[in-house]
């Protein structure tokens, strides 16, 4: 039997790190819930970077950038951190880099493990579909606030543990996913109101954010995974060909 396991922060990442486990990195609030989201609506590719330099470099080069920090879009780049600003440009075929507080450093983190998913509530039933089909090892990567605990994250965590679990073909080996579980069993009835008094929500609320929020709580939007492969995030379909 496979198991999951749940890493609430990147710094803990080295702890978990596991030859030919999936990994599932997950910024709820709101870096993984808009990589799905411009995947989804036609972005080619979404090159992460985890330094501001490094995005002012591809930008310098005549990429497309969004740069984000503390929530706020960072001046002189393209786009933020909202899922909303990939759905009405026409950015079809288009690449672009992206650079946020939390996602990319997990990704970052993350980046040799042998596959790196992209999740989201947005698309969660289609990653753990997938993941159903593929007989290996998962580790969910909470992406957390700055390498601290978050709730939003944590409660996916508990939700794709849930899935895989009551599937029977998966167990836990690590209380932080029992516990991620009980969080979402609390939850799912309502996950606005449960995160009223969480530390982001209540930072995006500031920043007149409430739709982004929403949005990004709202399970099954969408059926599109994004996969890291060759430095980018891009549609499954193109890494199944490659690893059929």
């Amino acid at each position: 039997m496979n198991t999951i396991q749940t890493c609430y922060s990147p710094a803990l990442f080295p702890l978990f790190k596991e030859e030919n486990a999936i990994v599932v990195v997950v910024d709820v609030l709101r870096a993984t819930s808009a990589i799905c989201t411009a995947i989804h609506h036609g972005v080619d590719k979404m090159i992460p970077v985890a330094g501001l330099d490094e995005a002012r470099k591809y930008k310098a080069e005549g990429y497309l950038v969004a740069a984000e920090r503390n929530a706020i879009k960072q001046d002189g780049f393209d786009f933020g951190n909202s899922p909303y600003h990939y759905i009405d440009e026409d950015l079809s075929g288009k690449t672009i880099v992206i650079s946020t507080t939390n996602g990319t450093q997990a990704i970052e983190a993350a980046k040799d493990s042998s596959t790196i998913l992209i999740g989201s509530f947005l698309n969660i039933s289609a990653i753990a579909n997938w993941i159903l089909q593929q007989e290996r090892n998962v580790i969910v990567l909470c992406a957390g606030w700055k390498n601290k605990f978050n709730l939003e994250d944590s409660i996916f965590a508990g939700a794709l543990g849930l899935k895989l679990i009551q599937s029977g073909k998966f167990n836990t080996v690590c209380d932080s996913t029992i516990a991620a579980g009980y969080l979402y069993e609390r939850a799912n009835n309502d996950l606005y109101g449960f995160l009223e008094y969480s530390s982001h929500r209540n930072r995006l609320k500031d920043l007149q954010l409430e739709n982004d929020i929403r949005y990004c709580l709202t399970e099954d939007q969408m059926e599109t995974i994004p996969v890291y492969m060759d430095g980018g995030l891009v549609h499954m379909s193109k890494f199944e060909v490659v690893n059929p």
